[in-house]
Order: structure tokens, then C-alpha cells, then sequence
């Protein structure tokens, strides 16, 4: 199908550099803090795929320009969409950007990610499953989805469930903020670099490349772990509750992990507490009962199950399914009043030809890996 998609004004959205061995991609908005539109992932994708191809590229470094990484989607521009009624314009977009995410995740080469600020949303979506997941003191992850009567996406069901204990739940549930230093203590990110050793240690990563031609993996974790700090977490870090957290949100429902969390409040005065119990009540009700359903099947699925089944879930709330609204209204407006076999629906094919399905790339290299 060709694209329908309308450019945007601005030039220059995402930045390449190439230099021998290793391409260099910048996220170029910086004063919408990077966030993805719809040209950028057609563009990310397309170049991703020439430099998996192109033998001279032997590394790719990604990071974001300004104060963030990427703080998600282009979601007014969906919205925008949504509300002329371009329907499939939005699904192409969101086909592209799955495809992009899948492909980074699989890549045959080395990509490394320098989160350097904001991550959330497709952000995250892009970066979270590849090897190499660089933060800083500046950095913020989030997946507010719930928050605007969306799911946490982009793969978040596969990277949110592999979270110790129940972490990911409370983070995808109440949309919670943690630092670079709770990423790499939860596992999100792979290495806590401070910010001002970035670009010593991308120029570090650049030479060991050019000179070393047989370098590998472990080569540039060699490299990366010649400027890495050990970050220690703060008092008030959500991660030092995880048992009350894995008590809370390890019930069986929403409706019970919002009773365990206000039973918590009566005996334990933590703002970490009285933040989720805020945060789920602001929340979609459908929204939130998708979201817990799909990342408790995301612990038992395969990256390319989960973008699939993130697949289905997204084009349901674009078609407004079931008499779903959740970019407009919340209704059914109490968590009792969402049922489950509507929120099973959700996750079922759109019984459409004119839609058709995720096709997401075959990946020879990959037999019997779990992404």
C-alpha cells in the first residue's frame, strides 16, 4: 500500500553520520523532545535495513539530540488522524513502527543506544530490547499509556514482564518515573554511564571499532565498561519497596491491586503509595485491565508474540472496538463495569481484509532464540 502519510514541515528529523565502521543516528526534535513522526520511523527503518545489508558498517550508535532520548510517539499527530477518520494512515505508521523495533531488536550487528535524557513510549519501544542500553544521571523512563486510555506498546509487554518480581506491572499500570540508575538496577538498562563521559566513550567505542576489525560483542563491553559507575539508589526509590510492590501488584486483578495498595496506605505512610493509587485512578479502566492482561501474557511469549498481540490490541482501540473510546471517553468508567471477555477480545485479530496483519520481517539468525 503506498504511503498516504503527509510530510511534515520540519527538515531533518533524524540525523546520520557516517564515519569508518560505525554509523552515528541522532533523533533530531529536540524541542518536542524527540519524539518519533511518522517520516522518522519511515526513514529509521529504511536506513536500518540498508546498514544490516551494507558491509561496511560494522556498528550503530543511536541517541537523541538535546535535553531527551525520545519521549515517545507523535501521539497528537495520531490523534489528528484518528479524528479525520485516516484510519489506516494511523495503522501504517504504527505496522512501520513495530517493524522498526523488531528489527532493531533482532539486528545482526551491534547497535548501542546512548539514553541520554527523557525514554518513554516508542522510545523505549526502540531502544529497550537492544543489547547495548547506555543511561545516564539525566535519564527518565516512563509508559504513561494507561494514562491517555492507551496500552503500554512497543514490544513493553515482552521488556516490562522480564522485570524482577512485579516491577513491571506498577510501572506499566501507574506510569511511574524512574532514573537511570533504577533502569540499570531493574535491568532496562544494561550500563550507568555519567553524562559527561558520553562522548569519551563514543569516541572510545569509534576507535576500538576502526582498529580492531575483528572486534565483537564482548570487544565493545570491554569499551563501555572502561567508563561505567555503579550508581547507588536513593532512599526514596520505588525499587527499595519491591516487596510491597510484588504483594500489591502480583494480585490476580486490577480491582485487587488497587485494594491491596489502599490496604498498604493504612500502614505505611510513602508517597511511592499514594502516587500509584493516584496515578490508577486517573487511568483507563479498560486501559488498565488490557495492560495488566497483556503484560502477564508477555511473560510467557516471544518479542515477535507480543509486538503481534500489541498488534491486535492497538488496531482494536483505533477502530473503537467493542464500543471502546479511549483516546476520547472512559467508559465503562468503573474497573467492575470492564469485563473480561471484552478485554480478552482486545488481544484477537481484527477480523478485516482491508487491515490485514503485522508482517513482521523472518529473522533466519534467530531459530530457537525467545525474541
Amino acid at each position: 500500500m503506498a504511503s498516504r502519510i503527509k510530510s511534515d514541515p520540519d527538515l531533518n528529523q533524524v540525523l546520520f553520520e557516517a564515519t569508518p565502521c560505525v554509523q552515528k543516528v541522532t533523533l533530531n526534535r529536540p524541542t518536542q523532545l524527540n519524539c518519533l513522526t511518522f517520516e522518522m520511523i519511515d526513514q529509521l527503518l529504511r536506513t536500518f535495513e540498508e546498514y544490516e545489508q551494507d558491509p561496511q558498517v560494522r556498528a550503530v550508535i543511536v541517541k537523541g539530540k538535546g535535553k531527551a532520548f525520545c519521549a515517545g510517539g507523535d501521539v497528537v499527530r495520531v490523534i489528528q488522524f484518528m479524528l479525520q477518520g485516516d484510519l489506516f494512515c494511523v495503522m501504517e505508521f504504527y505496522r512501520k513502527q513495530l517493524t522498526l523495533d523488531y528489527l532493531v531488536a533482532t539486528y545482526k550487528k551491534t547497535v548501542v543506544f546512548l539514553i541520554n535524557g527523557a525514554v518513554m513510549g516508542g522510545g523505549a519501544g526502540l531502544s529497550m530490547n537492544a543489547k547495548f542500553r547506555i543511561v545516564t544521571e539525566n535519564t527518565v523512563f516512563a509508559m504513561p499509556e494507561a494514562s491517555f486510555g492507551h496500552h503500554p506498546d512497543v514490544g513493553a509487554s515482552y521488556f516490562l514482564s522480564r522485570l524482577p518480581g512485579h516491577f513491571g506491572e506498577y510501572l506499566g499500570l501507574t506510569g511511574a518515573k524512574i532514573n537511570g540508575s533504577e533502569m540499570l538496577a531493574c535491568g532496562l538498562a544494561t550500563h550507568f554511564v555519567y553524562s559527561k563521559d558520553m562522548k569519551s566513550m563514543e569516541d572510545a567505542l569509534c576507535e576500538e571499532l576502526l582498529l580492531n576489525t575483528s572486534s565483537k560483542s564482548d570487544d565493545v563491553s570491554r569499551i563501555i565498561k572502561e567508563f561505567v559507575h555503579n550508581p547507588v539508589l536513593k532512599e526514596g526509590s520505588s525499587l527499595k519497596r519491591l516487596d510491597a510492590i510484588n504483594r500489591c501488584f502480583g494480585k490476580d486483578t486490577v480491582e485487587e491491586i488497587l485494594f491491596a495498595l489502599e490496604k498498604e496506605a493504612t500502614t505505611m505512610d510513602d508517597k511511592w503509595i499514594t502516587n500509584a493509587i493516584k496515578s490508577i485512578k486517573f487511568a483507563s479502566p479498560t486501559s488498565l485491565k488490557i495492560s495488566l492482561r497483556s503484560i502477564r501474557e508477555g511473560r510467557k511469549q516471544t518479542l515477535r508474540q507480543c509486538l503481534n498481540r500489541e498488534f491486535n490490541i492497538s488496531s482494536h482501540i483505533v477502530l473503537r472496538s467493542f464500543n471502546y473510546n479511549g483516546f476520547y471517553e472512559w467508559e465503562p468508567s468503573k474497573l467492575e463495569q470492564v469485563h473480561d471477555a471484552i478485554v480478552m477480545q482486545f488481544s484477537e485479530v481484527v477480523h478485516d481484509d482491508r487491515w490485514g496483519y503485522l508482517e513482521l520481517p523472518e529473522r533466519a539468525h534467530l531459530k530457537g532464540s525467545k525474541l
